[in-house]
């Protein structure tokens, strides 16, 4: 089975926020749902599904994101 970044995908409340992407992008996220439910198109969750848990887990990757994030609020206690 292939390996991917994200396993599963959380039901939190959403906040609605539109953006248009590249249709190549949307197309990968149509693949990537597909891929992440086994191959079956059926059920296969939709790429606005997908976005969030991903922008989430980037962020949360993103090492100089976090060490610039810690600065500012050791900051905003001064």
């Amino acid at each position: 089975m292939t390996r991917l970044k994200m396993s599963d995908i959380t039901d939190e409340k959403p906040v609605r926020l539109s953006v248009e992407i590249p249709a190549r992008l949307h197309r990968q996220l149509v693949d990537y749902g597909t891929i992440l439910n086994g191959g079956a198109v059926k059920d296969a969750p939709q790429p606005a599904a997908l976005i969030g848990p991903m922008l989430e887990r980037f962020i949360a990757s993103d090492r100089e994101f976090a060490k610039a994030r810690r600065r500012a609020a050791g900051r905003e206690k001064e």
